[in-house]
């Protein structure tokens, strides 16, 4: 057999145990700023939904109940500007890094087709292209500028992951412009849409960008951050209804089911803004205690108008910043996981609970 996970990178987080290690004898604990994942309680709504749909001896279906249908398109009328939509421009997921890592494969990508994402990015976009045997391209700068022939997935992300950049309407229109004439679709991971900070994200989805059609466009949403639900593996698309129903019929083959209590769940979630607007309080109040205490210990912050993290340089090697701060018992990411472009920076993620991101801004300002 020819072993798939000799096309991969080396899993970038292995590399970071030595570090988390060093930070973990801090007399006070480890405060761990790197991976991200949310610490904060499932909301009871959610929460009572998935327990009330807990007696589900059936199979679920990979399209989702007509409930959970109409909370999608709900949703992205309501929090995209997206218009007209109907059941066929949706399609829930078992979470988006799945759906990232299987995504040119279900289209039927593979040797001479080219797969472009952003630089520094989420390393997942380029795992993707390798596992479906396609040619990952990362570009900086403006994706007009790259040549389109093979181009057959263009991935976008804004808000991004690890920078937190935002890109504007006129940015994005002309992204879709450029990539319809020449036959390329455009995928905007769109995970962090909810938590702008200096900026308000815009979807690919919005009348100002696609022209008030979904042709050729995917967006991607998640549930993780802005509910609390990355344990529950909650994530879905919305766009173009011939490549969701491409995707919906090769799924259905794999079966690819989100199980039926966790549908019931991200339909209440998906209904509920309140939960979200808390979530957010505690973010932005994490998010200026760090931000502050980075700057103080000599940080510049780069982007950073959205999304969970900040993406932090001392103009130094980042893992001489992750080591220096290891000591100080805070783990960060180290930027080059999200490629060359991050090789002098650090990711800080402010999902830490509010006694530990107090601890790391005690720590960071002595």
């Amino acid at each position: 057999m020819s072993s798939v996970s000799a096309r991969l990178p080396v899993f970038p987080w292995d590399r970071l145990e030595p570090y988390k290690a060093t930070a973990a004898a801090h007399a006070d604990g480890i405060v761990d700023l790197s991976v991200g994942t949310p610490v904060d309680p499932v909301p009871e709504s959610v929460r009572r939904a998935l327990a009330a749909a807990a007696d589900s001896p059936g199979y679920p279906t990979v399209w989702g109940t007509p409930a959970l249908r109409d909370a999608l398109v709900g949703w992205c009328e309501r929090r995209t500007g997206a218009a007209g939509l109907g059941h066929g421009n949706v399609l829930p997921v078992i979470g988006s890094k799945e759906l990232v890592a299987s995504l040119p494969a279900q289209l039927g990508l593979g040797a001479g087709d080219r797969v472009a994402f952003p630089e520094p990015a989420y390393p997942t976009y380029e795992v993707g292209a390798r596992l479906a045997g396609a040619e990952p391209v990362p570009y900086h700068g403006a994706p007009t500028a790259l040549d389109p022939a093979g181009l057959r997935l263009l991935w976008l992300n804004s808000p991004s992951n690890p920078t937190g950049r935002v890109l504007g309407a006129a940015e994005l229109r002309e992204v879709v412009v450029w990539a319809r004439a020449h036959g390329v679709l455009v995928v905007s991971d769109e995970c962090y849409l909810e938590l702008g900070w200096e900026a308000e994200p815009v979807s690919v989805l919005h009348p100002d960008v696609c022209g008030g059609s979904t042709e050729g466009l995917v967006a991607v949403h998640s549930l993780s951050k802005r509910s609390n639900l990355a344990g529950y593996r909650a994530a879905f698309l919305a766009g173009d209804p011939a490549v969701l129903g491409e995707l919906l019929a090769v799924r259905k083959h794999a079966g690819m089911m989100m199980p039926a209590p966790v549908q019931a769940a991200m339909a209440a979630a998906l209904g509920d803004d309140a939960h979200v607007a808390e979530q957010r309080e505690r973010y932005a109040a994490r998010r200026a205690g760090l931000r502050d205490a980075l700057v103080s210990r000599g940080f510049r912050i780069e982007h950073s108008e959205a999304s969970l993290y900040l993406w932090a340089t001392r103009d130094e090697p980042c893992w001489d910043t992750v080591a220096d701060l290891g000591k100080q018992g805070v783990l960060v990411a180290p930027g080059d996981f999200y490629g060359p472009a991050g090789e002098r920076f650090v990711r800080v993620a402010f999902t830490a609970t509010d006694e530990r991101v107090a601890a790391a801004v005690r720590r960071l300002t002595v």
